[in-house]
């Protein structure tokens, strides 16, 4: 996030994620609470479309960690949102199936998604995934959002681990279809550890970046953690 708001909690205590929203997922809500030095264009990006989306920060019991999208690429704004003002979630994957808002289905985001849903031997397939970023906002909220120049982001849901050579083939598999369409497509594996870009573990590096609600950290195995090891 570009800015973010101070934690209306005291951050010396004992915070944790609440495990009915994930980062990424995105929250209709009934208000957003305003905080000192808040952005001008937030208000009027709420009142445009009331959603935003988790992102990855520890929070105190009752407050999630979320993020305001305005309408220029710039305009990100990290803050908070009490569970008590939030109307319903919108997970990724539940936009796959998604038709793009009446007259947008030619923006090269929407036309890559939808050719990945009629890939009937689409490698994504065997795997829990959908679209985040621009294309996934427009998706839930049917506000324009995406543009000519936007790119597809994914998110794909490992919670076991994940070959490099399959995942070698699925950024391949990635690759030739941001080409054929002519749009970039960016990955991101959900792994226990965080968020990993899956074309960084697609390399085989001996650590990669996980995106982390502490933090990010370089780690070997991003599924260590759920496994009772180190990552």
């Amino acid at each position: 996030m570009r800015v973010c708001a101070a934690p209306p909690f005291v951050a010396t205590r004992v915070l944790s994620c609440d495990p009915r929203w994930r980062p990424h997922d995105l929250l209709c809500l009934k208000r957003l609470a305003a905080f000192d030095d808040e952005p001008a264009w937030v208000r009027e990006a709420f009142e445009r479309a009331p959603y935003a989306v988790v992102r990855r920060a520890p929070a105190e019991a009752g407050y999630v960690a979320i993020g305001v999208r305005g309408v220029e690429r710039a305009q990100r704004y990290g803050t908070w949102a009490r569970s008590t003002d939030i109307v319903s979630a919108v997970p990724p994957e539940t936009l796959v199936q998604t038709s793009a808002p009446a007259g947008r289905d030619a923006l090269p985001p929407f036309v890559a998604l939808c050719a990945l849903r009629s890939d009937a031997a689409s490698l994504l397939r065997g795997f829990v995934w959908g679209p985040t970023g621009s294309a996934g906002f427009e998706l839930a909220t049917r506000t324009p959002t995406v543009t000519g120049s936007s790119d597809l982001d994914l998110l794909i849901r490992t919670p076991a681990p994940l070959a490099h050579d399959l995942a070698r083939e699925l950024a391949e598999y990635l690759q030739a279809l941001a080409q054929r369409v002519g749009i970039r497509v960016d990955a991101q594996l959900d792994t226990p550890a965080g968020g990993v870009a899956l074309v960084e573990w697609a390399t085989g590096k001996a650590r990669v970046m996980a995106r982390h609600a502490s933090g990010p950290q370089l780690v070997a195995d991003p599924w260590a953690i759920a496994r009772g090891g180190y990552a």
